[in-house]
């Protein structure tokens, strides 16, 4: 039988006031409607300008430094947890920021139905759940028929970046990515941390830890 691509599992959480306050009164300026049309990205945000997709951003904050550090380059910022939503939708109306545009959908509906083809410049990927127990590797973002609906998005040239803290992951990633012949890795393996790519709390908390972090980049030919 055939299942169904799932980018997420649903976990509940209580919400903060501000978050809520996200929800409620602010994500109304920022959300993307998901219809049967594709975005027209231009119109969107109101330029014609090169367009990078995150899909899982968790509670934004390196979302909004990168949308911060690259003011010439829109964002759209995938996930469905609410809290990282509601976050996400206070940061960008505090700071004005005005080139995030919050798509709090399943990634593969996104994919579908939203994304015109050849038009994303790059999509990122950063800490995703690595699921590590064996029994649950089936649930993991990063599979061969996932990549295919990315590369459908991309342009020529686009970018696939991934990181992780999970080596089995990293490892299992690479293979993926490898293994696809429309992209090219643009290291020998793993990549050194791209200077773009924030650190975030999450990060910098399991490296004092000891734990490594592994960058993926692949560019689609």
């Amino acid at each position: 039988m055939y299942r169904r691509i799932k980018s997420y599992v649903l976990r509940a959480g209580r919400l903060t006031t501000r978050q809520t306050q996200g929800l409620e009164k602010y994500l109304v300026h920022y959300v993307l409607p998901l219809d049967e049309k594709y975005w027209d990205l231009k119109q969107i945000f109101a330029r014609d300008a090169e367009t990078i997709l995150e899909i899982g951003f968790g509670m934004g904050a390196s979302l909004i430094t990168m949308a911060e550090q690259e003011p010439d380059t829109n964002f759209i910022g995938i996930e469905v947890h609410e809290a990282g939503v509601g976050a996400i939708a206070a940061d960008i109306f505090e700071k004005q920021i005005s080139n995030i545009k919050i798509a709090p959908y399943d990634a593969v509906m996104v994919l579908e139905k939203a994304i015109a083809p050849d038009s994303i410049a790059g999509i990122q990927i950063f800490f995703p759940d690595p699921w590590p127990k064996k029994r649950h590797h089936k649930r993991r973002l990063i599979q061969a028929d996932f990549v295919k609906m990315l590369l459908r998005a991309l342009k020529p040239g686009g970018f696939i970046h991934c990181a992780t803290d999970w080596q089995e992951y990293a490892e299992h990633m690479l293979t993926v990515l490898s293994a696809e012949p429309l992209l090219v890795n643009q290291s020998e393996g793993f990549a050194p941390k791209p200077a773009r790519r924030p650190s975030t709390k999450f990060e910098k908390r399991g490296q004092a830890l000891g734990h490594g972090v592994w960058d993926l980049l692949f560019v689609k030919r």
